[in-house]
């Protein structure tokens, strides 16, 4: 049993997709307007919300989703067999580049990857019994599991962590905090999580590297991800990631904010003063944030307590803005486009993993350099968009909207025919 859909949360939900699929998808990735950067380190650009609001969002949704506090066996089981499908859509966009098979290469092993991988978002996003959804998703997280470490030339360094795996793993720790306890208890849970993250991080000594400290690379977060995912890492960093282990932990606290929020949105009261209570718990929220910040700065990559109350904060008070103007107000038309993104997030979410592995899979001729081939995307912009643009930065930003206006025909064409597709 699950209560009507919130149209604002979902038009909040398709908003936060669209801007991640823009900030996701430049042309080039050395020409982007600074707003769709990540923050260098410390701060926090309109980039690094999008992660947050997507935990925040997940967390509104459970008091939706389970209107009834009940907890048994099967309840538990649907949770956790939810979870591990998010993790694995995540976990598997890892191993596409990786496969290598009888030799083959160009487009019959472009052909067998995107088989594979059809497969398992099929198997992932497909509407099973609960038994086959079990059986699958543990027998597809062994399988990518062997992969990760076997030894195996093209595996062993398989990254582990990423976004979806953090949401999968939000979702079953907050899910089960709401069935079984009240909101009081949730709120003492949040808040001890971001008090004992910040001791941890300010005040425990890095072993190997000295005292607590809050950089890249040298905290204690980078050494315990470096201790226990060694060699499964974001590629970029290899010693630490951004989805790491000890930061999960307050971004469970992002859920736990959306639920909080959530149960304001279910209360038996007026939507004006529904309003009012978000509007106050977002400005309170943004406050606490930018006030711990002074000693425990606003981070993406560590998820810090203040970026946690921050960020939670001002998706509190987007969501109380959509909220008077959809749901109280009844001004909904202009949010079509956004609603068609929020109601199939997971559709996104994977192929706009898949899509861009397969542009650079598919290569061209360069048309200046003969006998030099360059990927399809890249040939797409360098020879399609920039030369229509002066300024780089609005070629690299086209050819973003472009790809956003191609998932908004195929997420049209999926509202049209009624198909939503759920982990």
């Amino acid at each position: 049993m699950t209560k009507e859909r919130l149209t604002s949360l979902d038009v909040f939900r398709g908003f936060t997709i669209f801007l991640m699929t823009i900030v996701n998808n430049p042309g080039s990735w050395s020409s982007i307007y600074p707003p769709l950067e990540h923050a260098e380190w410390h701060g926090c650009t309109p980039t690094d919300l999008v992660f947050p609001f997507f935990v925040f969002i997940m967390g509104t949704a459970i008091p939706f989703a389970m209107p009834v506090k009940h907890l048994d066996g099967a309840v538990f089981n649907k949770i956790l067999v939810r979870s591990l499908r998010i993790f694995c859509l995540g976990f598997s966009l890892a191993f596409f580049g990786r496969i290598h098979l009888f030799g083959l290469e160009g487009f019959p092993l472009l052909a067998i990857r995107l088989v594979i991988f059809f497969g398992i978002a099929y198997a992932l996003l497909g509407n099973f019994s609960l038994q086959v959804k079990t059986y699958l998703v543990f027998g597809i997280l062994a399988v990518l599991l062997f992969l990760a470490y076997s030894g195996l030339e093209h595996f062993e360094d398989t990254r582990i962590p990423g976004v979806l795996q953090r949401i999968g793993i939000v979702y079953f720790f907050t899910s089960l905090l709401y069935l079984k306890t009240n909101l009081k208890t949730q709120i003492i849970t949040g808040v001890s999580i971001l008090v004992g993250y910040y001791l941890l991080m300010a005040f425990v000594p890095v072993p190997g590297i000295g005292e607590a400290n809050f950089e890249k690379g040298t905290n204690l977060a980078a050494w315990l991800d470096n201790l226990l995912l060694n060699g499964h890492l974001w590629s970029v960093s290899k010693t630490w990631d951004p989805e790491g282990i000890l930061s999960t932990l307050p971004a469970i606290a992002t859920g736990i904010t959306g639920m909080f929020i959530g149960q304001i949105l279910n209360l038996s009261v007026t939507k004006i003063e529904i309003v009012k209570k978000l509007a106050i718990a977002g400005i309170v929220l943004l406050i606490s944030g930018l006030l711990w910040n002074i000693v425990f700065p606003i981070n993406k990559s560590l998820w810090t307590s203040s970026y946690v109350l921050y960020t939670g904060g001002i998706a509190t008070l987007s969501l109380t803005f959509l909220y008077y103007v959809i749901d109280v107000a009844n001004y909904k038309k202009w949010a079509k486009l956004f609603l068609i993104w929020g109601v199939n997030p997971m559709i996104v979410f994977y192929f706009s993993g898949i899509i861009p592995r397969v542009m650079s899979s598919i290569k061209m001729q360069n048309p200046e350099i003969v006998g030099e081939e360059i990927g399809f995307q890249a040939y797409v912009y360098q020879y399609g968009i920039v030369p229509v643009f002066e300024n780089p930065l609005n070629a690299s930003l086209a050819y973003a909207l472009a790809y956003a206006l191609f998932w908004s025909i195929i997420l049209w064409i999926l509202y049209k025919r009624k198909l939503i597709f759920k982990v």
